[in-house]
């Protein structure tokens, strides 16, 4: 690791009570006796001290904390200075400490010193990363567990399985002529039928809560005017679309955060779908479409108070289409107004006035997110974890052949290579590029 001391603004940009400076290295406790003209901290107590810059200028009045290594969470000495907050105090000591020997730390690079330094794996890592982006409660207290370890031990207790199911092997191939149990390509079989198992349960369930971590995507559909931008005002509690009577008002996707229960979530309001008139509105559709892809919830309206025709069809199918892998909910609205609304294969959910109560939508879509995280299973938390699970059960897989055929190299081989990519969810041989990115997209000072 770079031996240079670093230092960055550890809190968010703007004005706020307080900002952080961190640093960390060799000299972070010489660079602050520098800017407090202080000579003596004692590790992890708070001390109040006048912050100056290289001409003795006064800067600010702050707290300094100083963490003696390997006691921080870089391992290395660590200070943060806590100044009042706002868009130049944070800036004006950041720069104090650069004049005077610190480095402008790179993105992410005390959680890559902390890694290096054996103070986290790169599972707790990723869990920092993602806590500090949380889209809701039930994810936080996921990524926490996770900052623990728990997806670490889970990790450990694979990886010590396939190298338990491996020594069968080598044993195998080192003392072929001594007598071993007949049953030991069985024995084996049922352990890696077992893992393979286990592991495959994981990364559905993984899949299946993935809108905990990202925040939910809820996709409102429909053909024009049966009230889409209506009910997205209902849910925002705000006037956010332009309603109207005339058809094809929505021409593009709308998209807005709320917070429903525990969660945020992010709304779609997507154009009508039908047989586009122009070339714009044709894209607006394009764009609804593809919105439904990325959505972890359908929301699909149809207007109770007109009959159906091709277009509620068409809408009727798209539903039929994501039947399996999407959570749907099917509303029938516009209940004020006389009902002549029917189309066969076509059951509600909710029978609702978007204009007037939306709370049973609203309900329905807490339970649909409350139910993600009814499962007790461990969470890969990002897309390189879940590679490297898919890449241990092909390795896996692939390996029930040449242990058939009696092929222990090359089944060991594969053994090998599963052993390698579960470990390189917590602790990589070597992939210098790989760390730099993964660290690289954290924040600044994190």
């Amino acid at each position: 690791m770079d031996s240079d001391t670093i230092a960055a603004i550890a809190t968010a940009n703007g004005i706020g009570s307080i900002a952080i400076i961190r640093l960390s290295g060799d000299d972070a406790l010489l660079i602050a006796k520098k800017l407090s003209k202080k000579e003596n901290f004692s590790p992890r107590h708070a001390t109040l001290s006048n912050i100056y810059n290289s001409s003795n200028e006064l800067i600010d009045e702050a707290i300094v904390i100083y963490f003696k290594a390997p006691h921080s969470f870089t391992a290395e000495d660590v200070v943060e200075i806590q100044c009042h907050g706002g868009f130049i105090v944070a800036q004006s000591i950041l720069k104090a400490s650069l004049d005077v020997g610190a480095r402008l730390a790179n993105a992410g690079e005390f959680s890559k010193r902390a890694f290096f330094n054996g103070r986290i794996d790169l599972s707790e890592a990723e869990a920092i990363a993602q806590l500090i982006e949380a889209k809701s409660e039930d994810a936080a207290k996921i990524l926490a567990a996770q900052m623990k370890g728990s997806l670490k031990e889970f990790i450990e207790k694979v990886r010590d399985e396939i190298i338990h199911i491996l020594a069968y092997s080598e044993v195998t191939i080192d003392y072929a002529e001594e007598d071993l149990p007949e049953d030991l390509v069985e024995q084996i079989k049922a352990k890696l039928d077992e893992l393979y198992k286990l592991l495959q349960k994981t990364l559905l369930a993984s899949k299946s809560r993935a809108g905990l971590m990202q925040g939910f995507r809820v996709a409102i559909v429909g053909k024009p005017n049966v009230g889409k931008s209506s009910l997205l005002n209902a849910l925002l509690n705000y006037n956010r679309a332009i309603v109207s009577d005339i058809a094809g008002t929505t021409r593009d996707t709308i998209e807005e955060q709320v917070k429903i229960g525990t969660h945020l979530i992010r709304i779609v309001d997507t154009a009508g779908i039908r047989e586009a008139g122009d070339e714009i509105e044709k894209i607006g559709i394009a764009r609804s479409l593809e919105a439904i892809e990325q959505s972890d919830i359908v929301v699909a309206l149809f207007d109770g108070s007109r009959e159906a025709d091709e277009e509620d069809n068409e809408i009727a199918k798209l539903i039929k289409q994501n039947a399996q892998d999407k959570e749907l909910i099917v509303i029938k609205n516009k209940l004020d107004l006389p009902q002549k609304f029917h189309l066969e294969h076509i059951n509600f959910d909710l029978e609702l006035n978007s204009k007037d109560d939306v709370s049973a939508l609203i309900e329905k879509l807490q339970n649909i997110m409350d139910r993600s995280n009814s499962s007790d299973e461990i969470m890969l938390i990002s897309e390189r974890q879940i590679s490297a699970v898919q890449e241990t059960m092909k390795n896996i897989q692939e390996s029930y052949e040449p242990l058939e055929n009696q092929e222990l190299e090359i089944f060991s081989f594969h053994l090998n290579e599963a052993v390698k990519e579960m470990a390189s969810i917590t602790r990589p041989f070597e992939n210098d590029e790989m760390l730099d990115k993964m660290f690289g997209s954290f924040c600044l000072g994190k």
